[in-house]
């Protein structure tokens, strides 16, 4: 699988999950998952989390490294 593809792969899932938050904020009428009472326990927030570290590492796992 070249680089290209594998880029792809992750930029696809988070742009899923972006699309599945929005939807989620929209149908909680919040503007920001820091203004729903459900932010803490939330498997909606904790997929978009998760894609968006996968799609930072490319499914490499580690740690945040800025």
């Amino acid at each position: 699988m070249s680089q290209q593809q594998e880029f792809d792969q992750w930029q696809l899932a988070l742009k899923t999950q972006i699309q599945v938050l929005k939807e989620c904020q929209q149908n909680h009428q919040v503007s920001s998952c820091m203004q729903c009472d459900k932010i803490l326990d939330c498997p909606t927030r904790d997929e978009y989390v998760k894609a968006v570290y996968d799609s930072m590492n490319k499914g490499t796992g580690g740690g945040f490294e800025f």
